[in-house]
């Protein structure tokens, strides 16, 4: 008989500081890369390459449709195969092997999307590939990293690691998403943007190597021999099926995820949503964005480890990654795993209630508007410029749909828009000064022309808003239909109107301010929601099957990542956006209500006898 191998044991402080520090590395991928820099140079890089769309399969296709079929096929690739992997990854010691190999396929693919410029004319295409292997790297090393957390130490210090990981992970993706909007908005150069997402393929694998280096292969009793990649599928199918009949071993374990799956389903949607929702229905700024992105990752990491605390008790501390540790402040008693996530969870359906409400107070003068006629006294004509401080809405013509067709509304109108021509796409674009105190004019506009006055009329019928001011035309104003302050014919409008009126224009929070207040409340429970829904499941997962049960987990986890955004794609084209936010709320409350039916005690025992079972087998 094989020699016994000690479960749930103890944590060691140098593996757990080495497994967080995973976590401190690739969050850099997920900041940086994802979601602050990558997408819009791909867009840029796309516009410049084809226009508009161009023909994948013979069809026509935006970039930002190319953009998601590629990432959530290859999460969903992922997702399938990940299950298989971990019931070979329990039965071998290979987790940190695989750990490796997704680590150098993720870090290398996201490095080698810095040099997307020597493709000349593909540089598009070529971020695009290499992006779908940094995701794949991505997705397949998560769950292997997500399975050694069983392992990391007892079922009672659970909670910290996990909370402590994804704390060091908003801290460090934060560290150097702050790095990179520095060097974006302070230096020239087609090299910078390159530079910042190769840099974020260095500092993963850089900190990775602590990983690979302080946390040990988790010792499997009774290890399997090695096989052949057929044997080893049909041992996975085989194992696979087995485990889907265990409904009745593992009840808790199977509602639970149940419960993760629609919470967190809402959750991932309102984070991968919200960068799309703040510009389009708010009218956010590029600047406002990132100010939010930045506010997100810096209050979710001293709320991760908060979260660990009002769980369990005890002093804060750990808030660096240093050794010389601090207490902050002690809790004597916690309120367990379950309710602290329940906590989190309530916190998540009262920011997307309150997201409903977010809006632009309405305009009270002449600066606030997008498009801006000067009057010139010594000139006796109008100027027109491109307001920099607006809603954001300005910052790019495109192609609305078939009701109203920007481009050709900005070509009707191009003698008295501040737009220009690009030959090579054939397409307009608004034009800028080099700052807003050096605004760039165009055209001299008389006064009398017939062709302004057609255009204010016009701007009923789009998503800008016009202002004049000085000349004869003075104080003539008209906000577009669709644009972020003119509400009413949405179902929800009417709660956010009184909100707005009520509320955000008493307290006279502009809607950059109120996204800014939905980020740090974003940053209150994202940490405590993920590293809780993390350990919970750690909590009752057999540590023997541990890979097989975390490849159910990010199954999940990804197929809800596919599912929420279709729920609110949805909603939005039915009814409205604010609509679609408050379909998401519903996801949360649903799983938040199904975790009433978690007796964690019992999923705890149910993983204990499974794990006695196996420890039995010689």
């Amino acid at each position: 008989m094989s020699e016994t191998v000690e479960l749930d044991r103890a944590s060691d402080p140098k593996a757990v500081r080495g497994y967080v520090l995973y976590d401190w590395g690739k969050s850099a991928f997920e900041t940086s890369v994802t979601v602050a820099i990558l997408p819009v140079w791909y867009a840029y890089l796309f516009l410049e390459a084809n226009g508009l769309t161009t023909s994948v399969f013979g069809k026509l296709m935006t970039s930002d449709a190319i953009w998601a079929y590629s990432v959530s096929g290859a999460a969903l690739m992922v997702a399938l195969i990940s299950p298989s992997l971990g019931v070979i990854a329990d039965r071998r010691a290979i987790k940190m092997w695989w750990l490796r190999i997704l680590t150098y396929v993720g870090a290398g693919g996201t490095f080698l999307i810095g040099f997307a410029l020597l493709v000349d004319g593909y540089e598009w295409l070529w971020i695009l590939v290499m992006f779908v292997i940094a995701n794949v790297g991505l997705n397949g090393a998560g769950v292997f990293y997500n399975s050694l957390l069983p392992h990391m130490g007892t079922d009672d210090e659970m909670d910290d690691i996990s909370n402590k990981a994804f704390a060091y992970g908003y801290l460090g993706g934060g560290l150097l998403l702050l790095i990179h909007f520095g060097m974006v908005l302070s230096l020239t150069g087609d090299w910078v943007v390159p530079f910042c997402i190769a840099s974020a393929g260095v500092w993963w694998y850089g900190f990775a190597l602590l990983t690979f280096k302080w946390v040990p292969e988790p010792p499997i009793q009774n290890e399997m021999d090695a096989m052949g990649v057929m044997d080893s599928t049909r041992l996975a199918l085989s194992e696979i099926k087995k485990t889907l009949s265990e409904t009745n071993k593992f009840r808790t374990l199977f509602i639970y995820m149940l419960a993760y799956f629609f919470f967190i389903d809402g959750i991932n949607t309102v984070t991968a949503l919200g960068g799309v929702y703040g510009p389009v229905v708010l009218g956010l700024t590029a600047t406002q964005l990132m100010i939010t992105i930045l506010a997100v990752q810096f209050v979710a990491w001293p709320s991760a480890l908060a979260f660990t605390i009002l769980s369990n008790g005890g002093p804060v501390k750990g808030w660096l990654p240093l050794k010389g540790w601090f207490t902050v402040f002690t809790v004597k008693e916690g309120i367990g795993t379950k309710k602290a996530l329940s906590v989190a969870l309530a916190g998540w359906v009262v920011l997307c209630f309150a997201a409903v409400s977010f809006a632009p107070l309405v305009f009270d003068s002449h600066d606030d508007h997008e498009i801006m006629y000067e009057w010139d006294e010594e000139a006796q004509a109008y100027q027109v410029q491109i307001n920099y401080d607006a809603h954001g809405i300005a910052q790019k013509l495109d192609y609305a749909d078939g009701e109203f067709d920007e481009q050709s509304w900005a070509q009707g109108y191009a003698s008295v828009l501040p737009i220009e021509l690009d030959n090579r796409t054939a397409t307009y674009d608004w034009v800028y000064g080099k700052s807003a105190d050096e605004p760039q004019f165009l055209h001299s506009i008389p006064s009398d022309s017939a062709t302004m006055q057609s255009l204010i009329s016009s701007i009923d019928e789009t998503r800008f808003s016009v202002s004049v001011s000085g000349g004869p035309l003075e104080g003539q104003t008209n906000v577009g239909i669709d644009h972020p302050t003119n509400l009413g014919d949405g179902p929800l409008d009417g709660y956010t109107m009184w909100v707005r009126d009520n509320f955000w224009a008493k307290l006279g929070l502009d809607v950059g301010l109120q996204f800014l207040l939905l980020g740090c409340g974003m940053g209150l429970v994202l940490g405590g929601s993920q590293g809780l829904a993390r350990s919970l499941f750690g909590q009752m997962v057999p540590e023997t099957r541990s890979a097989e049960f975390f490849g159910f987990f990010g199954f999940f986890g990804k197929v809800a990542a596919l599912i929420g955004p279709f729920i609110y794609a949805t909603m939005t084209l039915m009814f409205d956006s604010r609509v679609g936010v408050l379909s998401v709320a519903l996801l949360i409350l649903i799983g938040a209500l199904m975790m009433r039916l978690v007796d964690v005690e019992a999923g705890r025992a149910d993983a204990r006898a499974e794990d006695a079972r196996n420890r039995g087998i010689d």
